[in-house]
């Protein structure tokens, strides 16, 4: 943690790379998330300094990407909270935002099921083809080494 002059000495501050080692991010991600606007770090001349709302959201950012919510999706429920501070709507879209998520992987489910079932038919057909193909194989009669089955003519 820092400790900077124009920051009150309460408020704990990181620098983006100790969020970076915390998180198991790249620095360059914490400051894509900064260009995106969902984390406002304050600047001490040159540096950013971070505080405990960063970190935060820098964490509710995390699950939220986790759970396979877009940005914009993030975005927005951050927002809510920081317009209203009132959990009550973060927490009704919230539960939307899940149910939506929750659908769309039932559907993708239900669309890998089926792919793995018709893989399944055709693995079957093409096991059975070679099984059918081996055991004429092996009931062919055998042709004799040095001629020519079908040929009829001599040289």
């Amino acid at each position: 943690m820092l400790r900077y002059a124009n920051m009150p000495s309460r408020h704990p501050a990181y620098t983006i790379s100790a969020l970076a080692k915390e998180f198991a991010l790249t620095t360059r991600a914490i400051r894509f998330y900064e260009d995106e606007g969902l984390i406002a770090p304050q600047r001490v001349g040159r540096v950013r300094v971070y505080g405990e709302r960063e970190r935060v959201r820098l964490k509710l950012i995390l699950r939220g990407k986790r759970l396979g919510l877009a940005l914009s999706e993030i975005g927005e429920l951050l927002d809510m909270y920081e317009v209203s501070r009132n959990e009550r709507g973060q927490l009704a879209k919230f539960v939307e935002l899940l149910a939506d998520r929750r659908a769309r992987l039932l559907q993708q489910k239900d669309d890998i099921d089926a792919t793995l079932a018709e893989i399944d038919g055709i693995e079957r057909e093409c096991r059975r083809q070679l099984k059918d193909a081996a055991q004429a194989r092996s009931a062919a009669p055998a042709h004799r080494a040095g001629g020519r089955a079908g040929s009829g003519s001599q040289g």
